[in-house]
């Protein structure tokens, strides 16, 4: 059960016997008539999914504090203790069938090991918290360091195995070593300390310990070249890797029968295909909620080029603000070869820009504006003018444009386990087809364009002076309709817990009843059970508001429904109050809107416009995203809830050493980042991530705050070293220009743009191959990953915007440039950070 609806477990239990009756929907309203109607929803696919049937099999031996025997239901045979057999039977009789219900009622009992150990720990957290006040530790803020994408792929199965070996070098010395694990061609071993091993020696093995049993030759032995060596306080363990240049296939022929048949025994080695589920995992979390745009860049002979964007559910709004009137995109406006040029000709990790950008609509045509900093700085005569006029505006954005490079091999992502093992991991493991590669072959590039625009930053630039008389210098800065851009394909790579519809773009007229008050707007894409929609004027609503919707145009060309205050809820609305966000109030009464819809989509299929569901190359949105995975330029960051809160899970980046990186490296451990910053300053507990936390719902657009750091290392203390306010903890823009300049005093300022949303469930149709493939092998192992793994509740996204802000406030180029310098060691002055904290 989601932690979502933990305060409705007594309402579900209530509710199992009734799932199957014909009156449960009365039931379900009777029962929970106090219930927000969204959870009410929530609430019954919950029970829903309880009530399926279930086909897995029950193993507690070892599990649970009891003796287990064999109980027989269903012509299926479980391994059960006295406690277990009656939670089986009791909710058997309550679901009728054995269902996931049933199955996770079993295996979660009281005497549970697992069940019984989660509760002492959480009533030993529980009586630490209230014994005494929780010190500030560098512990509670640490999280792993993964990188997505990055685990061995292995040709063939490794197994478990130690016997005793005699390894000969070139000289004929002699190494008594002992094998770790084995496969057909390569070994790991571990040997003494004492011996002089280098990579690339030669070395011939005798297995002496299979001597005994098995007949093999004891005058030849097996020539091996010596790859990794790891060194331990007591020895050395080296990876042995078969010469292909004595072949030996009598050998070749026992060791592969000989592992097929003791593997079971002696069990797989699964070290890398859990660290492969892991990582997918925790890419599935984050792909579908970043709000960022990566777009792939091509080059060739004839220059450079934006050519594909990878699109999502958090950043389609984003994608569609480049649409024009007539909904084409128009990104490429953003991305011209020259803005292209300028970022790749910068050094390396340096790749990157600011873009300001507003579009202005005459006569009902859109026409883009934008301006990126360098052009900016190039006109500096029109540089106040053009921020002013275009915070003004509602359309207003500032964009970061980050590069990178890539290669189109990326895209490639095999299973971490062998051909070997079976014909499905064959055909998976295949390398993408030459039709595919072919699309990618130019890709060097990915542009990487998130939208970092806030109230306070808007609100900054807005107080600048417009001079009216000089707005028409502006047009230097408007793309012409009739010099059209480079055409950037949107592809959407879809995850199979992606719960929201395809949305197509159609614009028309509609009137929203709000408490008796009328406002009048258009649609901009609509589902068949969702709309989004913009007011001419604003509306001040919260989510889950009920509103009535009328589509005046829609009824002219149907007698069949009336379009008249069809009912829908106010999922999300935006920071200027005029586009909402609406899905359709559907019960027994109200289908309407869901039949018309539906009707009128299949209808208009052809000519509707959506993201490119149907991929003209089979396979490129899922090769986009296995690049951009490969590629992570900003750091990804994951959450779990305990007793302390939302706490640090694992982040990830590909990044290189950088001004963020270094701070996250901050006193921490070795493949660790330290998220300390997000969490607290010396003063006091930053509270933004349990409140968005607790505010937001799976499948939420993320929410973003930003942050102002002075990080100061030469200080011992980490609550001096860090030192971070959340942006709207001032109380003025004087506050945080004073809070940056003492920064630089005392060592480096940074400002992050912080994104965090709600989880989703993961994808495990993506990973059933190997979660099967471990489940053989160690099903216990398997079943705590995956439980670990459902209990990642948040994700997120750190973007350093420190040159932004420093603009912002008017801080020379000069600043901004020693600021990417690892800070030196300084002394405060005397009016320092700690005095601007407390005021």
């Amino acid at each position: 059960m989601s932690q979502d609806l933990e305060e409705y477990h007594d309402i579900i239990e209530a509710l199992k016997p009734m799932i199957n009756e014909p009156e449960f929907n009365q039931v379900l309203l009777q029962v929970a008539s106090n219930v927000p109607a969204q959870k009410r929803f929530l609430l019954k696919m919950e029970l829903k999914r309880l009530a399926r049937p279930c086909i897995r099999l029950i193993d507690l031996r070892g599990l649970v504090d009891g003796k287990c025997r064999i109980f027989g239901h269903e012509n299926r045979e479980h391994y059960l203790d006295d406690v277990a057999i009656e939670t089986y039977e009791r909710q058997v009789r309550i679901f009728g069938q054995y269902t996931i219900g049933v199955y996770e009622a079993v295996t979660n009992t009281e005497n549970n090991f697992r069940v019984m150990h989660k509760r002492e720990q959480q009533a030993a957290r529980k009586k630490k918290v209230q014994a005494t006040p929780q010190p500030i530790k560098k512990e509670n803020h640490l999280a792993p360091l993964v990188e997505f994408g990055n685990f061995p792929q292995r040709n063939e199965e490794r197994m478990n195995f130690s016997v005793n070996i005699e390894m000969f070098t070139d000289l004929n010395k002699s190494m008594q070593a002992t094998t770790i694990d084995v496969s057909v061609s390569g070994l790991k071993v571990k040997v003494s300390k004492e011996h002089m091993v280098k990579p690339g020696d030669k070395l011939t093995i005798q297995f002496r310990g299979l001597e005994k049993e098995y007949s093999l030759d004891k005058r030849h032995g097996i020539l091996y070249s010596v790859g990794n060596i790891e060194r331990t306080k007591d020895d050395q363990r080296l990876t042995l890797q078969r010469l292909q240049e004595a072949p030996n296939p009598t050998f070749d022929k026992f060791f592969e029968s000989f592992i097929h048949g003791n593997k079971r025994r002696y069990k797989v080695n699964l070290d890398n295909t859990f660290n492969a589920i892991q990582n997918k995992t925790y890419e599935q979390y984050y792909i579908p909620n970043f709000t960022s745009i990566p777009v792939y860049i091509e080059s060739d002979s004839e220059g450079v080029r934006a050519k594909y964007a990878l699109g999502n559910d958090c950043n389609r709004e984003e994608i569609q603000y480049w649409a024009n009137e007539i909904q084409d995109l128009k990104i490429g406006y953003l991305l011209s070869s020259s803005r292209i040029k300028h970022c790749l000709s910068l050094p390396k990790g340096q790749q990157e820009t600011y873009i300001y950008v507003f579009n202005h609509v005459k006569s009902e045509k859109i026409y883009f504006y934008s301006a990126s900093i360098q052009e900016l700085e190039a006109t500096p005569h029109l540089k106040h003018l053009f921020l002013a006029y275009g915070s003004r505006k509602v359309s207003w954005r500032i964009y970061k444009l980050q590069f990178t490079d890539i290669a189109p091999e990326h895209s490639y992502r095999p299973l971490s386990i062998a051909n070997s093992v079976n014909e499905s991991v064959k055909r998976q493991n295949q390398k993408p087809a030459p039709r595919l590669m072919s699309r990618l072959k130019n890709l060097s590039h990915i542009a990487l364009l998130t939208n970092i625009t806030d109230d306070i930053s808007t609100e900054y630039y807005q107080r600048l002076k417009i001079k009216r008389d000089q707005l028409l210098q502006l047009k230097v800065f408007g793309h012409p309709r009739n010099r059209l851009p480079d055409v950037v394909t949107v592809y959407r790579f879809k995850y199979f817990n992606q719960r929201r519809e395809t949305r197509f773009l159609l614009r028309t007229p509609i009137v929203v009843n709000v408490n008796d008050m009328v406002f009048e707007g258009h649609t901009e894409d609509i589902s068949t059970q969702g709309l989004r929609i913009e007011l001419t004027t604003q509306c001040h609503l919260p989510p889950d508001s009920l509103v009535t919707i009328s589509f005046p145009s829609l009824q002219k060309v149907t007698t069949k429904y009336v379009l008249a205050e069809l009912p829908y809820f106010v999922r999300h609305i935006s920071k200027d109050q005029s586009v909402l966000h609406l899905h359709a109030l559907i019960n027994d009464k109200n289908t309407t809107a869901k039949q018309f819809f539906d009707a009128l989509i299949k209808a208009n299929r052809a000519k509707l416009k959506s993201y490119q569901d149907e991929e003209e190359v089979p396979g490129i949105g899922e090769a986009l995203r296995n690049i951009c995975a490969r590629n992570l330029m900003n750091v990804a960051y994951f959450l779990r809830k305990d007793e302390l809160g939302y706490v640090p899970d694992a982040t990830a980046t590909w990044s290189t050493a950088n001004r963020l990186t270094n701070l996250l490296h901050y006193k921490t451990d070795a493949g660790h980042l330290n998220l300390y910053p997000l969490y607290r300053n010396a003063m006091n507990k930053h509270d933004f991530i349990p409140k968005a936390m607790d505010s937001l719902k799976a499948n939420d657009k993320p929410v973003m705050r930003e942050i102002f750091i002075a990080f100061d290392p030469s200080k011992e203390a980490l609550s001096e070293a860090i030192k971070s306010l959340v942006s709207e903890q001032f109380i003025k823009h004087e506050k945080r220009r004073q809070f940056i300049s003492q920064a630089l005093l005392s060592g480096q300022f940074i400002a992050l743009k912080v994104f965090i949303a709600k989880t989703g469930r993961p994808d495990i149709e993506k990973m059933q191959s190997e979660l099967n493939y471990v489940g053989v092998y160690a099903l216990h192992k398997a079943k705590l990953l995956e439980e670990k793994l459902w209990n990642v509740t948040g994700v997120g996204d750190l973007i350093d915007v420190t040159d932004e802000v420093m603009r912002r406030y008017e801080f020379s180029e000069d600043k901004i440039t020693d600021n990417l310098k690892i800070p030196a060691v300084h002394k405060l002055q005397k009016v320092g950070i700690e005095q601007l904290l407390k005021t």
